[in-house]
């Protein structure tokens, strides 16, 4: 089992104590920082909201932006496989055919 260090993670100006793996940390911090990144657009455009509704707003965009990108990986993933069955057509049609070379 790999060892856990500790870190100290803040989001919207509160620190958050957590223990991950060392090789996760640099990942989690951009992920912080994103993610307060996305707070600070959002207190830009709405003022006059209270920091819950902030987390909530960064919460939803990041959520909709991951499930974009599965949706999209999908979509390569199907236009990859649709891709190599033509490629095995024009292979066929070019070796005359035929299952033998």
């Amino acid at each position: 089992m790999p060892e856990l260090i500790p870190v100290n993670i803040l989001i919207a100006d509160r620190s958050y104590r957590l223990k991950i793996e060392a090789a996760d940390e640099e990942t989690v911090r951009k992920t912080a920082a994103l993610i307060n990144d996305k707070i600070t657009e959002f207190k830009t455009h709405f003022s006059g909201k209270d920091m819950q509704d902030y987390v909530s707003m960064a919460l939803l965009w990041f959520t909709t932006e991951q499930t974009q990108s599965g949706i999209d990986k999908t979509k390569w993933e199907t236009a990859a496989s649709k891709l190599s069955a033509l490629e095995k057509l024009v292979d066929k049609a070019l070796s005359g055919g035929s299952d033998n070379p």
